[in-house]
């Protein structure tokens, strides 16, 4: 196996950033298509776009990302689920990415503990870091244009991962096996008189000598008298304390509200409602109706009937 653990015959996607000098890309990708040989066994993919790249699952064996000499790429973990996505089973990641030594103020940068950890919750396993070196003064230099970190904790770091052996979302039979207890052959022994005990055959009935319980001598003189039928009434809903009927109500009490709402006329606040429109109020329910007589019973209807 080659350099960046690159073999023969593999298809190598490497992944560059906008701090990436194009010579330095240019060499990587001559460098890596040496390795594996020609056709056209190499990918070349912006950091950016990768996560909308048309790759298909399971497309390359190895992917080198922020491996330019000069790159300040940032993995996220949403970059970093895809190149878990695009990798074969059992594939290798290899980055490099500038970081902090100690988690400060800068979101932008992260530490070499965060950065494992991002791997490994993209769906990476084995992840383990490789080497971690100081930056160079131009590595230092493009680190401040790209990411506006002017901070004297930087260092390199070069981290590697490899996808699990199986394809995300896929599934295994699992094949349990449970040791069974062996237990005593046949049935167990009975006790001969305990099985007598609590045998009782037709001919017992009718033996003179089995002392039989007469079932009403269990009922005594309580249980014996009729009960009072109001105990047996279930309580209305006005003895339970509400004061609207149940959904299904059987006590007559939803009759009774829905006649007293039939029969609750509007009292008329002016005196004047029998004399006709003329005289009636903007909000008086008799509006509409004829003049009828002082102290004539009017029936309205429910839709008559609203707040003023």
């Amino acid at each position: 196996m080659g350099e960046y653990g690159v073999a023969p015959g593999q298809r190598v996607a490497i992944v560059w950033d906008s701090s990436s000098p194009v010579e330095a890309l240019k060499d990587l990708v001559d460098k890596v298509q040496a390795l594996v040989g020609a056709d056209n066994r190499v990918s070349v993919e912006n950091v950016n776009q990768l996560p909308q790249s048309a790759h298909r699952e399971s497309s390359f064996d190895v992917i080198l990302s922020g491996m330019v000499p000069g790159s300040t790429a940032q993995h996220s973990v949403e970059l970093l689920a895809e190149v878990a996505r695009i990798l074969k089973p059992g594939g290798r990641v290899l980055l490099k990415e500038p970081v902090v030594t100690e988690s400060g103020n800068n979101g932008k940068i992260k530490t070499a503990a965060k950065l494992l950890t991002t791997l490994t919750l993209s769906g990476l396993v084995e992840v383990k870091e490789l080497q971690k070196e100081a930056l160079s003064p131009e590595e230092a230099q493009s680190v401040g244009e790209h990411l506006g970190y002017q901070g004297n904790d930087l260092l390199i770091v070069q981290i590697e991962g490899r996808k699990p052996n199986f394809e995300v979302g896929s599934s295994s039979q699992l094949k349990l096996s449970f040791a069974k207890t062996p237990g005593p052959s046949g049935k167990p022994s009975v006790d001969p008189a305990a099985a007598k005990l609590w045998t009782l055959s037709a001919s017992d009935m009718n033996d003179e000598e089995m002392d039989l319980l007469d079932s009403d001598e269990l009922l005594d003189s309580e249980d014996l008298k009729k009960p009072d039928p109001s105990s047996l009434r279930a309580p209305s809903c006005k003895e339970m304390g509400k004061k609207k009927a149940c959904k299904n109500c059987t006590c007559g009490l939803a009759e009774e509200l829905e006649q007293e709402k039939k029969s609750s006329q509007p009292k008329s606040a002016c005196g004047n409602c029998y004399l006709g429109d003329a005289f009636r109020c903007a909000s008086c329910p008799y509006l509409g109706m004829p003049a009828f007589k002082p102290g004539e019973k009017i029936l309205l209807q429910e839709n008559q009937l609203h707040d003023a």
